[in-house]
């Protein structure tokens, strides 16, 4: 794993709120799924979380983050946000709605704030990983500093 020299605006943002982060970069590694993602960053695939887009029955938008080796219950996704349904956005709608591409989609920083929320298994961890907003770059803080950047809430997400 290589030093990271880049920063991301997900870092900017926590450094400007002065944000305890840690980084993690694993550009040159080739790896694509959030799993592989946690292997070659040595962490619990169970602590390292991806960022998922959806969209309501509503036409809201709603963003959940769950960790990288689950599957997202797109019906208790539904119940938690109080939709009836609720569905993936397709690919080539994420860049124009949060300003991200897919893979390297951040809770923090898109273009505005959606809803979200996050699988209460983050609870149990004192930090969480997930995306720095650019493929292959992490970061990694608590849900407490996460709160003085994001609005969000915990729920049961995934797929037992």
């Amino acid at each position: 794993m290589k030093k990271n020299t880049e920063k991301t605006n997900v870092m900017r943002i926590l450094d400007q709120k002065k944000i305890p982060y840690r980084t993690y970069c694993y550009v040159d590694s080739g790896v694509i799924s959030g799993i592989d993602v946690a292997t070659v960053l040595e962490q619990d695939p169970q602590q390292v979380f991806k960022t998922l887009v959806t969209i309501g029955n509503s036409n809201t938008h709603y963003v959940f983050l769950l960790p990288v080796h689950r599957e997202l219950d797109l019906k208790k996704a539904a119940k938690a946000v109080g939709e009836k349904n609720i569905s993936m956005i397709k690919s080539k709608d994420l860049l124009p709605l949060t300003g991200y591409i897919h893979g390297g989609c951040s809770p923090i920083g898109m273009k505005k704030p959606f809803r979200t929320v996050i699988d209460a298994s983050a609870a149990v961890f004192d930090t969480i990983i997930f995306s720095a907003g650019k493929i292959g770059y992490q970061v990694e803080t608590s849900l407490e500093e996460l709160k003085k950047v994001i609005r969000f809430e915990l729920s049961d997400l995934v797929v037992n």
